[in-house]
């Protein structure tokens, strides 16, 4: 922001001695020094407030990001919206395989290639 050398403290040093006199200087300079360090805790604490209040104001966001999505699950889960598949049949990268009726009873053999897939029977 400001960039402030030695010459510049060195002249505003020198002014400040002949304006205020040298038996006021070290007065002014302790209260000088008491209100810079009390601006400068009040601008952190200002700091540290805005940066809670963004931390806060993005959880609250993610929080409304998931309940939206947990809305969408449930309604995407609801009873007759989901496709009814047969949930007993593996697919492997030969083709799929036997599939097993209730209480592990066997079923139908699926074919296994698309030549036995287009044969008549």
């Amino acid at each position: 922001m400001f960039d402030v050398g030695f010459s510049e403290l060195c002249l505003i040093g020198l002014v400040s001695l002949l304006v205020i006199g040298p038996e006021r200087l070290p007065k002014a300079a302790r209260l000088t020094g008491f209100w810079l360090g009390k601006t400068r805790s009040m601008v952190a604490s200002v700091k540290e407030e805005i940066k809670l209040e963004l931390q806060a104001e993005e959880m609250h966001q993610i929080f409304k990001e998931q309940a939206g999505l947990q809305d969408d699950i449930m309604a995407a889960t609801a009873p007759g919206s989901l496709p009814a598949f047969p949930l007993s049949m593996e697919i492997r990268s030969g083709g799929t395989t036997p599939r097993t009726g209730k209480a592990g009873q066997r079923m139908e053999q699926l074919p296994r290639n698309s030549a036995e897939q287009h044969e008549p029977k």
